[in-house]
């Protein structure tokens, strides 16, 4: 990859603005995973022991509303930040405007300031006026819509800008591309650099046979995937709700199983495209309601009626393990049944045993509900790499441009 990397750019006693991705889950004003500022930390500490002065944002959540202005301050995040770097951080709760062009000025090598939310900025107008219509739903969209006057003010603040959040690199923002075509200096921070060579060892450069298994509930989200693995992989393992318009597309009885009727048509393109690479499960998990109720196994593809399918099936884990035997790259996207119900999470937690299991094999989870599954599996240390960017992985499998990276400098 062509793009400036931190360690090409000089940042002893410059002002280095950093996007990070601090989305952390909350509850009643706490952070209840800190996975992503974690994640964060190298390229920081990489900042302060060369002299920078580093200067901190990312949103949280979804700002929509008033209310979310006090669900969604970034405060209780600068107090996780200081435990884990051990020293102060500066918490400036503006996200432009005097006090956080005072704070700027003030500070010295090694100082850390994280300012509010960006995402305040589709809410509140540079005065702090509240910008909503009639129902109460944010207007200003200044950060999501990459105003450009915001974009040139947040350059304005510093000296160099580092795009470390990988998990918004697909949204072009005004945090991200706004700054990055603005400031006369740009580069990935550590983490991007990660992902980057991860996902592109994975999918575009992978050690054969590659394997990739593909779930989750709809076709639509994966369309794109399925196209570009196609061109890639040896074999696609498909599982999840999906699997069931895929069945659809052969005629097959699916009861009240989740369906996209719109996306038959593709799903009948790609299995007639694929030459045998396609391979669907052979038996299911069924249920008379979405619940997490006793499961019944049925006998081949076939849902009984009146039930829905919930999970993959025993016979479809030993044949998805047999698929997997021998692969040297696996990429893994998406559960493979309603991982929520305890009933129904076998057959994505026998999918990352088996994958778990591989030797010599490299392993990449694309971020999401997957990548949650295998943390709350303890198998986290078991996989080469697990990806933080949930859209923006799938959009580099997909073989998209990610605006968040393409807006930064090349070498």
């Amino acid at each position: 990859m062509n793009k400036k990397e931190l360690k090409d750019v000089q940042v002893n006693g410059k002002k280095v603005l950093v996007r990070v991705d601090f989305n952390v889950p909350m509850k009643d004003g706490q952070v209840t995973n800190d996975n992503r500022i974690t994640a964060a930390l190298p390229t920081i500490k990489y900042l302060l022991e060369h002299q920078a002065k580093v200067i901190l944002f990312s949103h949280l959540g979804k700002v929509k509303t008033v209310a979310d202005l006090e669900k969604c301050d970034m405060a209780p995040v600068a107090k996780v930040l200081e435990q884990k770097l051990g020293r102060p951080v500066k918490f400036v709760d503006a996200f432009e405007g005097k006090e956080l062009e005072a704070a700027i000025n003030e500070m010295q090598e090694q100082d850390v300031i994280l300012f509010q939310n960006t995402r305040f900025a589709d809410i509140l107008d540079k005065d702090g006026q509240v910008s909503v219509d009639d129902n109460g739903n944010a207007t200003a969209k200044h950060e999501s819509k990459n105003d450009t006057a915001l974009g040139k003010y947040w350059a304005s603040l510093g000296d160099i800008f580092v795009n470390d959040a990988f998990g918004t690199a697909h949204r072009a923002h005004a945090s991200n591309v706004g700054i990055a075509s603005n400031i006369k200096e740009s580069c990935l921070g550590f983490l991007v650099e990660k992902e980057v060579k991860m996902l592109s060892q994975g999918v575009d450069n992978s050690v054969k046979p590659f394997v990739a298994i593909i779930g989750g509930a709809k076709v639509s989200d994966k369309i794109g995937v399925i196209e570009h693995l196609l061109t890639k992989a040896d074999k696609i393992l498909i599982g999840g709700g999906m699997a069931y318009t895929f069945f659809a597309a052969q005629g097959h009885n699916i009861g009240n199983s989740l369906l996209e009727a719109d996306k038959i048509d593709i799903a009948k393109e790609f299995l007639a495209k694929a030459n045998g690479k396609i391979i669907l499960p052979i038996d299911a998990l069924e249920a008379p309601e979405f619940a997490d109720v006793p499961a019944k196994v049925t006998n081949g593809v076939e849902i009984d009626e009146g039930y829905m399918g919930l999970d993959i099936g025993p016979k479809t884990i030993e044949l998805f393990k047999k698929e997997l035997a021998g692969a040297k790259t696996v990429a893994w996207n998406g559960p493979m049944g309603v991982f929520e119900f305890s009933n129904y999470s076998i057959g994505t937690k026998a999918v990352c045993e088996s994958i778990a299991e591989l030797k010599d094999a490299f392993t990449l989870i694309g971020g999401g509900d997957s990548a949650a599954a295998a943390i709350q599996l303890g198998y986290k240390d078991k996989f080469t790499h697990i990806s933080t960017g949930g859209g923006a992985s799938l959009e580099y499998i997909e073989g998209k441009p990610l605006p968040g990276i393409e807006a930064v400098q090349n070498k």
